[in-house]
């Protein structure tokens, strides 16, 4: 490959003009390769962020990041294949929850998951607080794992979609991590790969998410779905909040026992809520059920009948992890310092904001997250909230619980928490955003 003959495609980008999916394909195997340089395609990528792609090219380099790995191919294994992505949020751990409800309701479900990075917690890291929890899983043994539990929780593997891994290094560093086209191909690419034939998207807008406003999360949702569709996958979004966690737990060990209490029919609303709303999308789209009222009735029977919990167990078996864990979470790690966060003020007020971002940036800081890769989590600490949006609060009342491994580290998070509840002396209604569904018949495919 010429480096002479990349420059051509970086002019035409740059003007607006679309290429061909040849010519797409051509750049990503030889940046893959190593024979285009770094320096080239960052003027490609910034082209790309500036002028846009069409659905077809967006389409075409997909695929070719797709092409640049291993591709999963589940023929034989006697179950429908589905899969889920979420863009990630604070307290998100409805994987935990929907993977074994669907593996019991006779899907084969293979999530590959990645880690928290920043404000934003990741479903490894929570895994990784059930002791001996194994996510990296060969794929070969993860087929075999699939076949005899129906389901897999497992890290992303380094054989699909090497290209992404390269490509978003890159963007990292040059100002082009905010592209749709880049963002929807990046995620596609991992969802294609992985070989599942049913899509279901969680995408988050707000103040705990990548998409901040409703509108901007409503045109990722789109441009994914006609990726998906494109594909020949059967693809769905769904529009989500995130402008409080979701659920009470906000911490790895923290989250896994809340996933838990869900199973066994104890967890909040919200988190079950939405759990019923993306399973229901996936039994509908995978032909295991004929619509969401059969879809819904079946999640909640899987859950009641302690179905979706007994698969729980035997996924955390099959990755090595200590499956007692489900029956008794006390196992898990628990912080040395809990210290409560109440309520100030004479009068009773009610809960105006508990901002997602405020609140997973404190956990952050507690260290149940990570500022850059490789940063060592601690799987005990995190926040309880204890106020939602809309709770009326007394002084005195506890708006959230901190578990921390030093009262130092408390005491910071305490400031931190105050700031992010903000109470009002007026009635405030709950943070009930409903959802909205993305599929191509609300994009016109």
């Amino acid at each position: 490959m010429s480096a002479h003959g990349v420059v051509p495609l970086i002019e035409r980008k740059r003007d607006g003009e679309p290429l061909s999916a040849d010519e797409i394909a051509w750049l990503l195997r030889g940046y893959v390769a190593g024979e285009v340089p770094d320096y080239q395609m960052s003027a490609w990528l910034m082209a790309v962020r500036l002028k846009g792609m069409t659905q077809a090219e967006t389409l075409a380099m997909t695929r070719a990041m797709v092409a640049s790995g291993r591709e999963l191919e589940w023929s034989g294994i006697g179950r429908p294949t589905v899969d889920k992505h979420s863009t990630g949020g604070v307290g998100d751990k409805t994987s935990i929850v929907l993977v074994p409800l669907m593996a019991a309701a006779g899907a084969a479900f293979v999530k590959m998951s990645g880690r928290g990075l920043g404000h934003t917690g990741g479903t490894l890291d929570k895994l990784e607080s059930i002791p001996g929890f194994r996510v990296d899983v060969p794929l070969d043994e993860m087929r075999g794992q699939v076949e005899r539990v129906g389901a897999a929780l497992v890290g992303q593997s380094p054989e699909l979609v090497p290209a992404d891994g390269k490509l978003y290094a890159l963007r990292d560093v040059t100002a082009t991590v905010d592209s749709v086209p880049l963002i929807a191909g990046s995620i596609m690419s991992k969802k294609l790969a992985g070989g599942a034939r049913s899509v279901v998207l969680d995408v988050k807008w707000g103040s705990g998410a990548f998409m901040t406003s409703r509108e901007e999360a409503r045109v990722l949702a789109r441009e994914l779905v006609r990726i998906g569709e494109g594909a020949g996958r059967a693809t769905r979004a769904v529009l989500s909040s995130m402008r409080e966690p979701l659920g009470r737990a906000v911490g790895n060990a923290l989250e896994v026992r809340e996933a838990i209490e869900t199973l066994h029919g104890r967890g909040p609303a919200d988190l079950w809520a939405l759990t019923l709303e993306l399973g229901a999308h996936l039994l509908q789209m995978s032909g295991i059920e004929p619509d969401a009222a059969a879809a819904r009735a079946r999640l909640a029977e899987l859950r009641d009948s302690g179905a979706g919990a007994r698969k729980l167990a035997e996924l955390v078996e099959a990755q090595h992890g200590d499956a007692r864990v489900v029956d008794d979470p006390s196992i898990l790690a628990a912080a040395p310092v809990v210290v409560t966060v109440e309520a100030l003020g004479d009068q009773p007020r009610w809960v105006a904001q508990a901002d997602a971002r405020a609140i997973g940036d404190a956990a952050l800081a507690l260290g149940a997250g990570r500022r850059k890769k490789g940063d060592p989590i601690d799987s005990a600490v995190g926040i309880l909230l204890r106020a939602r949006i809309g709770d009326r609060v007394e002084r005195g009342q506890p708006l959230a619980e901190i578990h921390a491994r030093t009262e130092a580290a408390a005491e910071a998070a305490v400031h931190a928490l105050r700031s992010a509840f903000v109470l009002s002396h007026e009635p405030v209604a709950a943070a009930a955003d409903a959802y909205e569904v993305i599929g191509k018949e609300q994009i016109g495919g």
